[in-house]
């Protein structure tokens, strides 16, 4: 008889689990991405609340199949149940190919700049401190589940620090200049159309997690009462604590020093706790960084062996190999460092996870027109949890994601195009397989 997932996880839990998965690094450098973009302080400030909102919206509803379908592999099955195994195989594909590597090179190159600046060495450094610590890390978690587990649960106390630190003594300090909320404006001879949706679109890394949040709803004890309930409170927490971060910075710093600008955290803390306390703060964003990178490797390198274990990619036996010792999937982990590696070389920081906020955000929409669908076509399914407000709710989140996806292909035409490429050579090698596979 099969064993079935233990409903042992409460609201408190599950709210941690939302805010520990979401918080990363792109909320200390998204930022010069945004300004850069709009030159606006009051544009800057709407762009990370309408941003928390569309995720909240689309939190709520991809936890509707999360709850009906609560089957390891999280969004990947929940594609694979609404479209066929293709569909469900690209997204893999492409987490394999795109979303986890490019994770891992744009927050190593961001570590890179970060220890640069701390230690006020040559710009020729960056990018061997980021390979180091893309590498230290593919090491680390080389050494088993239980030490990735701990740099986990370390990073996560030390990527509090620096924000509770920065909006506890921000919020009061002096103001370079005062900020209006209203009007919205864009700086000078800025259209404020592209402005916005550029400056939404940058947010966007900066709130990338949400899609895991659905996936530990098979194990909550009342998915119906307590799921929306932490999307709902974990998301809004995070959009505040996004949000005042940011005045902080537009407090601490003239709007010229904070555009483009990828030490504005750093930046900003030196003025607010001077150079020793500003560089106390530092260390704790570069732990968050390392702890944030350190997920993405320990969760990343499990997909293309949980794909190899049903066959799914070619070369599975090497895929779902694991280590004698630690059993870690050391094959899937050395591929996916290999391929971060690369884009270390080809690709900044933006570039990076621009392009893979494209790639997934296409799998977003697909997620939320499922929900749709499955509700015509599969009334009958069980479904523990329902998408409150629906179908308001899902069209929200669906219509945010098609403009991000507009924007980016109308903006970033090659980057966008680029990461369409890099997906949809899963499909020839999907088919090429099923039809030469053998069973090893």
């Amino acid at each position: 008889m099969a064993k079935e997932l233990r409903r042992e996880i409460g609201t408190f839990t599950a709210l941690a689990t939302v805010m520990g998965t979401v918080i990363g690094g792109g909320v200390f450098f998204k930022t010069a991405s945004v300004v850069a973009a709009n030159h606006s302080a009051n544009m800057t400030l709407a762009a990370w609340i309408l941003g928390g909102i569309l995720t909240i919206c689309a939190g709520l509803t991809s936890a509707e199949l999360a709850a009906a379908i609560p089957r390891t592999g999280g969004a990947m099955r929940y594609l694979e149940y609404a479209y066929g195994k293709p569909i469900g195989f690209l997204m893999g594909w492409a987490q394999l190919l795109v979303y986890y590597p490019a994770n891992i090179a744009a927050l190593s190159i961001i570590f890179g700049t970060q220890w640069v600046a701390l230690f006020h060495l040559s710009s020729a450094w960056q990018l061997p401190v980021a390979i180091l610590c893309g590498l230290s890390i593919t090491g680390l978690n080389f050494l088993g589940a239980k030490v990735g587990g701990s740099v986990q649960s370390i990073a996560l106390i030390f990527k509090l620090i620096p924000i509770i630190v920065i909006v506890g003594f921000g919020l009061f300090a002096p103001a370079n200049a005062p900020i209006h909320l209203w009007p919205i404006t864009t700086g000078d001879h800025l259209n404020w159309g592209s402005a916005f949706s550029s400056s939404l679109l940058a947010t966007m890394f900066a709130y990338d997690g949400w899609i895991s949040i659905g996936n530990i709803a098979g194990e909550m004890k009342h998915p119906e009462r307590d799921l929306p309930r932490a999307i709902i409170i974990g998301l809004a927490g995070i959009t505040l604590i996004y949000t005042l971060v940011n005045l902080v910075f537009l407090k601490t710093l003239p709007i010229d020093l904070i555009a483009g600008n990828q030490n504005a955290a750093a930046d900003a803390s030196m003025r607010l706790f001077g150079q020793f306390g500003g560089k106390l703060v530092t260390i704790g964003i570069l732990i968050s960084v390392y702890g944030a990178i350190n997920g993405y490797t320990l969760t990343g390198m499990r997909v293309p062996f949980a794909m190899a274990e049903e066959d799914s990619l070619p070369f599975s036996k090497y895929f779902r190999q694991l280590s004698r010792r630690t059993y870690v999937p050391y094959f899937a982990g050395s591929v996916q460092f290999v391929i971060a590696l690369i884009m270390m070389f080809m690709g900044s920081f933006d570039l990076l996870t621009d392009m893979l906020v494209f790639v997934m955000w296409v799998f977003n929409c697909l997620i939320f027109i499922a929900v749709f669908k499955l509700r015509r076509t599969e009334p009958e399914l069980n479904r523990p949890y329902r998408v409150p407000g629906y179908p308001v709710i899902p069209l929200i989140a669906l219509v945010g994601g098609i403009f991000i996806l507009a924007t980016t292909l109308i903006t970033e035409t090659g980057l966008a195009v680029t990461g369409l490429i890099l997906t949809l050579i899963g499909l020839p090698i999907y088919f090429w397989h099923q039809r030469h596979k053998t069973t090893n």
